[in-house]
């Protein structure tokens, strides 16, 4: 084969390295490129502080002198040591049909994984949860949203032939906003609100919130640990002050909900409007008029997206679930929202997937992390 593997070295290839997708998904009518303001800092060591604790390379490959693909390694060593594991990812994967670049691509990530000792190789990931994760194997005429990727239908069936296997699915509900919940869970929200104990925090303007930001964000750190969420790997202090700073932007008072009990927060749910018809009409540049374009996308969109939730674990299967969906069903209503996308839901957790059915969701999208044993 006539390609050749560089690592990253330069400036240079970093840009390389960031835009080559949008070449390659050229035409692609549903692919949604990512901000690439955002981009420049996430692959950036001295500003993504994921860099200091995990092992990566960042891999490009060339065929007679032409960028054809490029793929990232990860090693996460706090996921390992919590998981007791000897995993390496893959992520950021992109390549044009070729399944001879795919295979020198994957290739050299198994190497450098072995040469660290690991035993197996799990992706698409990223550093974690909190970035993009598994590719899509179900929904391919539905645009992307903004925190997932979205590759052609061809990529399942070639890592399958590059000997990846099935590690875990996840499935992605489409939820009609009804004028009205089901009887079920109205009784279930009057108990709740009658007994008195919580609260849902009303935030009337955007500011109110930002107290509120790295509460939450502690709070999803500790349930996530707790539940021993897959893909999920701690985030330190600093590590929440820069999720929070790269999501303000886009963040809606109406649309975080925030739950507590005699001044204790114990649950949140955040979602945001979906802007990707934005992305795309700015091409994932914020300046000089792309911040316009994308905003105007997110005031006219019909679709809300759930990004992250959580409730603390003395306080789970109370109900906080149907009071925080009543009150996020309630504001999406009022900004004229027709349909909830909930973004991943693992397919291990039956309770979650039959709540989501019991308000008359339906599955519609899927992606799957993909293995391979070294």
């Amino acid at each position: 084969m006539d390609i050749q593997i560089r690592e990253v070295e330069n400036r240079k290839d970093l840009r390389t390295f960031i835009y080559l997708p949008e070449k390659i998904h050229a035409g692609h009518e549903t692919w949604v490129p990512p901000i690439y303001m955002d981009e420049w800092t996430y692959f950036n060591p001295k500003k993504n502080k994921a860099f200091s604790y995990c092992d990566t390379t960042l891999l490009l490959a060339f065929r007679n002198g032409r960028a054809v693909g490029r793929i990232m390694g990860i090693i996460n060593s706090r996921y390992n040591e919590h998981r007791n594991e000897k995993s390496a990812r893959f992520g950021y994967l992109e390549i044009w049909e070729d399944h001879d670049v795919l295979t020198a691509l994957l290739d050299s990530i198994e190497d450098w994984a072995r040469e660290k000792g690991m035993t197996m190789v799990v992706g698409p990931y990223g550093f974690s949860d909190q970035d993009p994760e598994g590719f899509l194997i179900e929904g391919f005429n539905l645009r992307a949203t903004i925190a997932t990727y979205h590759n052609f239908n061809w990529m399942p069936t070639m890592l399958e032939v590059a000997g990846y296997t099935k590690d875990i699915d996840y499935f992605v509900y489409k939820i009609d906003i009804l004028e009205e919940l089901p009887e079920l869970h109205r009784k279930i929200h009057a108990r709740i609100m009658k007994r008195g104990n919580f609260e849902v925090v009303k935030f009337q303007k955007k500011k109110e919130m930002k107290p509120w930001i790295k509460p939450i964000l502690r709070l999803m750190n500790e349930c996530y640990m707790d539940s021993n969420i897959y893909g999920y790997a701690p985030l330190d202090e600093k590590e929440m002050e820069d999720l929070a700073k790269r999501y303000w932007p886009i963040l809606n008072h109406r649309f975080i909900k925030v739950v507590r009990k005699e001044g204790e927060m114990v649950a949140f749910v955040i979602a945001i409007p979906d802007m990707t018809e934005g992305i795309q009409r700015a091409r994932g540049h914020l300046f000089p008029f792309g911040l316009l374009k994308i905003m105007k996308a997110a005031k006219k969109t019909k679709q809300l997206d759930l990004l992250l939730g959580a409730i603390k674990e003395p306080y789970r299967g109370m109900g906080l679930d149907v009071l925080m969906g009543f009150s996020m069903i309630l504001s999406a209503h009022e900004a004229g929202m027709e349909f909830i996308d909930t973004h991943h839901e693992m397919e291990t957790n039956m309770k979650v997937r039959a709540e989501m059915e019991r308000v008359g969701g339906e599955v519609y999208k899927k992606y799957r992390v993909f293995k391979k044993e070294l």
